[in-house]
């Protein structure tokens, strides 16, 4: 026969219940407050494959040379410093397109290029390379997994990332495989290869420093901490965001710590970054998704200024003659002096900004959730362009094309400006 509690009874349990919500609350508390302790840790926990057992689609091999267009847009983001930008170029307002070829999947982000041959990698997973003078298709290889990330452009290979948990080195002429390094863990993180070394993040917090040759690990860091961003290469830095708020740079040869801040949303939070870091080879340039746009020193990672969208900001900045761009799902598009993140000025689209700006000449490019890409005067923000197709990152350039990824639409466009082969 269960009894009624006693008086006594009921003040000690309430007593003790206040006190085991006030230890939760503490711990709580602490968790918020603590940032995670990461560090260097062995390579246990991932294998490296050299033998090809996938299907590459191959059609006949073009009767002609490939043409070749300079520069090479390695990576994401142009190359190591991830800056989004060609402000050399001068293309004009985009033209007549060249071609454009229907890829039956969206891509999120842009496409890679060099020596003829564009690199994309398509949502539902699979890596497609295509003759960039005409938009054949050259090869087709799917992924383990979605491929939400651009490839990078290593040598005779391409790299790619897949939320399958790998990272792959395949054949740029053919699409063989050369090594896959196998993490356990998705892989949104877009690669980047630099003298010799592949660096990629994992989204358990895991960043990578791989041989480019074989796939072998050179060293990994834990920040404990998902990382969806992709690493940027600034002098003898490798730095990276986390969704735990962090900003960090590591020593590129060895893996240690050079220095990490991290950045409070409010006293009990975090901010959270997906976007990745970039930079103007000085300072180091990201955005939080609170729409936090913050610059650091490279070197010391001492915050040299702060700006606030007003909105939730996914892109990264691009950076740019001085000045950083970022655009946000409000529809806001902005200018900030690199120097001291005063506001040059400000633009509105109608639609909402996920993807990163691109800055290509005087015009900067962005694209919206609604499906429409616009090119801005990078001088004072007028629409100089607007095209009814896009969705997230809008593409890229070389000297005398637009490689635009609009949506499930990849198609090439002359500039106005556009200088003869």
């Amino acid at each position: 026969m269960l009894r009624r509690p006693g008086r006594r009874g009921l003040i000690l349990g309430a007593t003790f219940a206040a006190i085991a919500a006030a230890g939760a609350g503490v711990a709580v508390y602490l968790s918020v407050r603590t940032p995670p302790k990461g560090g260097l840790v062995a390579p246990t926990a991932v294998t490296v494959l050299t033998t090809d057992t996938t299907p590459v689609k191959r059609p006949p091999k073009p009767p002609h040379r490939l043409l070749i267009e300079q520069p090479c847009w390695p990576a994401f983001g142009g190359g190591p410093l991830r800056n989004l930008s060609r402000s050399d170029l001068r293309l004009g307002v985009p033209g007549k397109s060249s071609w454009a070829r229907g890829m039956g999947d969206l891509m999120e982000y842009p496409p890679a290029y060099c020596g003829g041959r564009l690199f994309v990698n398509l949502e539902r997973g699979r890596t497609v390379a295509l003759e960039a003078s005409t938009g054949k298709v050259l090869w087709s290889r799917p992924a383990p997994g979605p491929t939400a990330s651009s490839p990078a452009i290593s040598g005779p290979n391409v790299v790619v990332s897949s939320h399958g948990g790998t990272v792959t080195a395949l054949r740029q002429r053919d699409g063989g495989l050369v090594w896959q390094l196998r993490t356990n863990v998705p892989v949104e993180s877009s690669p980047v290869v630099d003298e010799g070394t592949v660096y990629v993040g994992a989204s358990d917090g895991r960043l990578f420093a791989l041989v480019e040759a074989t796939g072998r690990t050179r060293w990994i860091y834990d920040f404990k901490g998902r990382i969806s961003s992709s690493p940027s290469v600034i002098g003898n830095l490798v730095c990276i965001t986390t969704y735990t708020g962090a900003v960090a740079c590591l020593h590129r040869r060895t893996g240690s710590l050079a220095w990490i801040r991290y950045f409070k949303r409010d006293a009990f939070r975090y901010e959270s970054f997906y976007a990745s870091p970039s930079s103007d080879g000085r300072r180091l340039f990201t955005v939080a998704r609170t729409g936090r746009l913050v610059a650091l020193l490279a070197r010391t990672g001492d915050t040299l200024w702060t700006y606030h969208t007003g909105a939730l900001t996914y892109g990264t900045p691009s950076v740019a003659a001085g000045r950083v761009f970022v655009a946000d799902l409000a529809g806001g598009v902005a200018a900030l002096r690199a120097s001291d993140g005063a506001r040059l000025w400000a633009t509105h689209v109608s639609g909402r900004v996920l993807a990163p700006t691109l800055v290509v000449g005087d015009l900067v490019f962005l694209s919206t959730l609604e499906g429409q890409t616009y090119a801005a005067r990078v001088a004072d923000g007028r629409i100089a362009w607007h095209f009814r197709a896009g969705k997230y990152a809008p593409g890229i350039a070389t000297k005398q094309h637009y490689y635009f990824s609009l949506n499930g639409l990849l198609a090439a466009f002359a500039g106005t400006r556009t200088p003869s082969p």
